[in-house]
């Protein structure tokens, strides 16, 4: 596959051809701007390649280099809105929200709010929405870049364990030490393609002798997390000594721990690392790892025991794994996280303020009904669009391509739609109940009952007739069609008139069957204007949605 910004643009990715296996870490290398970023944000699915295709891409969850503390969301908040967003139930996203800033060292910011945390917090949160529902492909961009080094060691511990668990985890980073030893695949991105790397002899980094005792016959699990030396002593058969990174000594302590039967942990030391005569001697990032297992906070079959290793003598019991995501679960999770976004931001409060405005000047107690819904009507249009403009806008772009990657950027997409909607169509719903309450069921000259129940449904249907118009207007005058603000503001006035004005509009027909309505006392119901509406705002939803994945 290929990647490059523009129709003309220069190729930043070319030529692309690599399989990611399960239970494998990939780094990829590089030097600065050569797109490894690109990279990521292909593999994460936020950006769909130019040329070629990816195919079998797994459940994904994405940590960015920078994460954004400009959302209006407490630490647990945002981490139990993301886990409902990845596939999990309320009540479960928020206990391995909680359990994660824990093990990252950072519970007692889990009701600050994000706005106030440290750019190192904020970026401890960003890897927990990343691991809280154990993504099969884990996609890292220099995460470990703010984390102080105990975090950085609880990161390596994860990302070993992901992988141990079954998953794929590709990463960059600077350090050229980081988890040495437990990386599977690496690659160097350089001139605008992919080369693999060979392992160094000497990069395999700190290392972990694990001693254990079995029942005979001591057969020991498959598939060992880590792939361990193994040493059997011939004294004793059912003992033996596994060598292995310190990466994966937590996932490799639950495996024997976990095993039917269980192995009984003797006896645990870390080993010196050899240090490659290229490399200064300072020990590496991971050295710092602490080798004292930890549980993994609800993320799947790699967790261990917090007792000391010499007191195990009782199998622990495994941790549930993550259940299996719902893609239509995880639409109305992203629209949810979407409503509250713009619910907190408080974003909504100047589209409600002028649209009460516009009641207030043009509706007044007593007057022709019709009349009045048709005003209410047309004046929901450009507030319409307003909103779901905000809406579409109102993500950071970091926490945008988080989202994107947990459901897909046309899903993200889509929901930030349905949240301006369905907040324009509720102000059209109020419009209409309040012109219901001060208007006068009659015709314009005063002369002809207009009966209500019939007038309601029409101003109704214009209502919501202006309101999905509008809606299509916001949504092509802001990203991903127009980028600029300038533009998109000027772009979005414009377009509301014209969508009133303009012969042929569902709007201007809606509301000109109120009016010519009220002439003669006369209800006509805008089916026609609804259902066109209908198709141009989900041709447009449509049309963006695929553009949110090509041009984010």
């Amino acid at each position: 596959m290929g990647r490059r910004y523009g129709l003309r643009g220069p190729w930043v990715l070319r030529g692309l051809d690599l399989d990611l296996p399960a239970h494998t870490l990939v780094r990829i290398e590089g030097a600065n701007g050569v797109g490894k970023s690109t990279l990521l944000r292909l593999l994460a699915g936020i950006d769909a390649p130019t040329e070629g295709r990816m195919t079998g891409r797994p459940r994904t969850a994405y940590v960015p280099e920078r994460f954004p503390a400009a959302l209006p969301f407490t630490a647990a908040g945002y981490l139990t809105h993301m886990g409902r967003v990845h596939g999990l139930p309320a009540a479960e996203a928020a206990a391995r929200g909680q359990e994660w800033l824990a093990r990252f060292g950072a519970a007692g910011y889990a009701r600050t709010p994000l706005a106030e945390l440290s750019k190192g917090t904020s970026q401890k949160v960003a890897v927990a929405q990343a691991l809280l529902a154990g993504p099969d492909l884990l996609v890292l961009d220099e995460a470990w870049t703010g984390l102080d080094t105990e975090a950085r060691g609880a990161l390596d511990r994860a990302v070993a364990e992901r992988a141990a668990g079954g998953a794929t985890v590709v990463f960059v980073d600077h350090d050229p030490g980081r988890l040495a030893g437990a990386v599977g695949l690496a690659y160097r991105l350089e001139d605008r393609t992919l080369t693999p790397v060979p392992a160094s002899p000497g990069d395999d980094g700190p290392r972990v002798r694990i001693e254990a005792t079995g029942r005979p016959p001591a057969a020991l699990p498959p598939e060992l997390p880590g792939a361990p030396a193994v040493e059997r002593d011939a004294g004793n058969p059912a003992a033996i000594r596994l060598t292995t990174s310190a990466a994966y000594s937590d996932p490799l302590l639950h495996a024997l721990l976990t095993a039917r039967p269980p192995w009984h942990i003797t006896g645990l030391s870390q080993l010196p690392a050899p240090v490659p005569a290229s490399r200064p001697a300072a020990a590496p990032a991971v050295a710092a790892v602490d080798m004292t297992p930890r549980p993994a906070p609800g993320a799947g079959p790699t967790g261990t025991t917090d007792a000391a290793p010499e007191a195990v003598s009782r199998p622990t019991r495994p941790t549930r794994p993550a259940r299996p995501v719902r893609p239509p679960g995880r639409r109305t999770a992203a629209t949810r996280y979407q409503a509250a976004l713009l619910a907190r931001s408080q974003r909504w409060l100047a589209p409600l303020l002028l649209y009460a405005a516009f009641l207030g000047i043009g509706v007044r107690a007593g007057q022709p009904l019709l009349d009045s819904l048709g005003y209410a009507a047309a004046a929901l249009l450009p507030v319409a669009a307003w909103l779901v403009r905000l809406c579409v806008t109102q993500e950071p772009p970091a926490a945008r391509a988080v989202t994107a990657a947990a459901v897909g950027p046309s899903r993200a997409h889509c929901a930030s739609l349905l949240t301006g909607l369905g907040y324009a169509l509720a102000l059209g719903g109020a419009g209409t109940g309040t012109v219901l309450l001060m208007s006068a069921p009659v015709s314009t000259d005063h002369t002809v009952a207009v009966p209500l129940l019939p007038a309601a449904l029409a101003g109704l249907l214009a209502a919501g007739c202006s309101a999905l118009l509008g809606g299509a207007v916001g949504a092509l005058c802001a990203r991903p069609v127009l980028r600029r603000h300038g533009w998109s503001l000027a772009a979005t006035v414009s377009a509301a008139l014209l969508a009133l004005v303009t012969d042929g509009s569902p709007a201007k027909a809606a509301v000109t069957d109120l009016v010519t309505g009220s002439l003669t006392g006369t209800v006509r119901l805008p089916l026609l204007p609804a259902a066109g509406a209908a198709v141009v705002v989900a041709a447009v939803a449509a049309l963006t949605a695929r553009l949110a994945a090509l041009r984010e």
